[in-house]
């Protein structure tokens, strides 16, 4: 059987180290390539189009950023994160930027092949302790999505994803860093939403967001 090639991004080398040992010990997988930055992280994956794109988080350039390149340019390639990071926010970002899988540094080095097998057969490779909080985030959503009404019922969860940024007072740029989109995206999505919500601007809007 050939072996799965991973491609490792991480700024701490004995990290690299220990990853490459786990998974070429278990051997059904390869190590294809190393890197310790976003940037090298991205035009290696699309040179080499790894099965799989194990990055960390907080590394030079921000792994998540990573991750929507990739998952963009290299739609075979499973993005799985490798972090110290329990942060809410940076899972829920993670998932929203395309990884299949987000796992902590702390995993038994016996486990992550197993993991990352599931990963490449279609499974999700989560934590047991951050399910927990996907399922409420989602209990959550579901909660606010039975409260909607009208107009404001036809918009999909991404346009509401755009309209909360819009209740912030984001500007485009700063929506489409925060979303991994461009900012056309989220112009695209703006326009869609000022067409479903019968409105002329923004800031009419988020008044009758803020009314819904």
């Amino acid at each position: 059987m050939t072996a799965a090639r991973v491609l490792i991004a991480d700024d701490h080398p004995p990290t690299r180290a220990g990853v490459r040992w786990a998974l070429e010990h278990d051997g059904e997988f390869e190590v294809c390539a190393e890197l310790a930055n976003a940037t090298d992280a991205v035009e290696a994956a699309g040179r080499l189009l790894p099965d799989i794109a194990l990055l960390d988080i907080h590394m030079p350039g921000g792994g998540i950023n990573a991750a929507a390149q990739i998952a963009a340019a290299a739609p075979d390639t499973a993005v799985v994160m490798l972090t110290v990071s329990r942060d809410d926010a940076d899972l829920f970002a993670a998932l929203r930027a395309g990884a299949r899988g987000y796992l902590l540094k702390d995993i038994d080095p016996a486990r992550l092949p197993i993991a990352l097998r599931g990963v490449l057969s279609g499974e999700a490779a989560l934590p047991r302790g951050l399910v927990a909080h996907l399922i409420d985030e989602f209990r959550s959503r579901d909660s606010v999505s039975g409260r909607r009404a009208g107009l404001l019922a036809t918009l999909t969860e991404r346009e509401w994803e755009v309209l909360t940024l819009m209740q912030e007072g984001l500007p485009t740029t700063e929506m489409a860093a925060r979303m991994f989109v461009t900012p056309v995206t989220v112009r695209t999505h703006v326009s869609a939403i000022l067409r479903k919500l019968q409105v002329s601007d923004r800031a009419a809007a988020v008044r009758l967001a803020s009314r819904g």
